[in-house]
């Protein structure tokens, strides 16, 4: 399974990059807004927006992406490690 995580805190990068592993996740993360992230967004099968560190026009932009992809999207208001583990354990649930 592949899951995109965008925003976020930038320290907790590689965090979030190992929980999605030991969920059994491939995960990108992308903190910072980017010109060209809709172009490497590809097609995940979870895309999970941490509401509270990006800004409306990216989040705007991401679901309009995704909606467009047919790509599942988690709002989640916190960017904490708790918040995205009980995400990726619904997407584990929901996969079986």
């Amino acid at each position: 399974m592949s899951v995109v995580i965008v925003g976020g805190n930038e320290r907790m990068a590689t965090q979030y990059e190992n929980i999605c592993k030991e969920h059994g996740c491939k995960a990108k993360v992308f903190t910072k807004e980017n010109s060209s992230l809709r172009k490497k967004l590809g097609s995940p099968d979870l895309l999970i927006l941490f509401i509270s560190t990006v800004s409306h026009k990216m989040v705007l932009s991401i679901t309009q992406e995704a909606k467009k992809n047919a790509i599942p999207v988690a709002r989640i208001h916190t960017s904490s490690v708790t918040a995205l583990k009980t995400a990726l354990a619904e997407l584990n649930s929901a996969a079986l």
